[in-house]
């Protein structure tokens, strides 16, 4: 039984370290014997693994590929007072629908409560605001693919929204880089870099998700650390035939004096015909910066009904 152990851990290594080239597309399929659940404590081991999912942009292409589909989603944002009462929400339901190479958006039904927009039907919160730049759309987007170059986003050239959105693309498809322009952040984000990573217990398992067999990547602060570190936790399950990211979970803690913020994030995949796409996106943040109001915010994505329509030559 322990020569078998052997033996398919050794497999299982050498087909890790063949990943580490790997830098865009969806990666193809590989077969070999299923996994035993282990935990890896050598940091070779580990390390081969850390680089791959360094080098990895899959998870970003499936968010890209959510422009070239016709969907509908739910949309849930609520916005929480100190005791967690609910004081202002949207609840909608829109429909995306691509055409010639354009996508638009259709609001099907909208209910909003509290002071959740001004008179104007600009957002009060800033949460919202951020929500809504990255999954409403307004007018028609055109020529659009869902090509990557190793999630390249740099918010040193942007400012306000835009600057923002990039950090908050930074921090969701190039997990454990360091994040420019936050003040105090330094490199604390840069959870896989030597002078972090030994903060962390890190191991690798295997776990049915979302009906998949998956492979699970996990690292968590030990509990000493926490002040040392903003993400806390970090949790990926990848499809242990494609190494297809199937789910990620975040969990993200920092008081730098003048701002302050508890964020916890979870992304789950589906595929449809040969695109991965989100269909559910869970956020829980709490958030403070000086001179601005405290923000308590809970919102659900849920997207279903994916049609794919016939795809550019470069879409494909």
């Amino acid at each position: 039984m322990m020569k078998i152990l052997g033996l398919q851990l050794c497999a299982f290594l050498i087909w890790v370290n063949g990943f580490t080239q790997i830098t865009d597309s969806i990666i193809p399929a590989v077969k070999y014997q299923t996994l035993p659940v282990f935990v890896v404590n050598d940091s070779f081991k580990t390390s081969r693994f850390i680089e791959y999912i360094k080098q990895d942009s899959s998870f970003y292409k499936s968010f890209k590929q959510l422009h070239l589909l016709n969907y509908s989603a739910i949309n849930d944002i609520r916005m929480l007072d100190n005791q967690n009462a609910c004081v202002a929400s949207l609840h909608s339901k829109t429909q995306q629908v691509r055409s010639n190479g354009c996508r638009t958006m259709k609001t099907i039904e909208e209910e909003i409560t509290g002071d959740f927009f001004d008179e104007k039907k600009e957002y009060n919160y800033y949460t919202a605001k951020l929500y809504a730049s990255l999954f409403f759309t307004k007018g028609k987007v055109c020529n659009e693919t869902n090509t990557v170059q190793k999630a390249n986003i740099n918010p040193k050239e942007k400012s306000g929204l835009e600057k923002h959105k990039d950090q908050l693309k930074q921090l969701f498809f190039n997990p454990g880089k360091q994040i420019s322009g936050i003040p105090f952040m330094r490199n604390k984000t840069a959870i896989y870099d030597e002078s972090l990573l030994k903060y962390y217990n890190t191991n690798i398992s295997t776990e049915i998700k979302n009906g998949v067999n998956c492979i699970v990547f996990n690292q968590q602060v030990k509990p000493e650390n926490k002040n040392r570190v903003v993400v806390q936790e970090m949790k990926t399950w990848f499809d242990e035939m494609s190494m297809q990211i199937v789910a990620r979970d975040y969990e993200l803690v920092t008081d730098a004096g003048v701002y302050d913020f508890n964020v916890k994030m979870e992304v789950s995949m589906i595929k449809i015909g040969e695109y991965y796409v989100p269909n559910l996106i869970r956020y829980v943040g709490d958030w403070k910066y000086v001179f601005k109001k405290r923000e308590r915010g809970v919102f659900t994505i849920t997207l279903f009904d994916f049609k794919a329509p016939i795809p550019n030559p470069s879409e494909r």
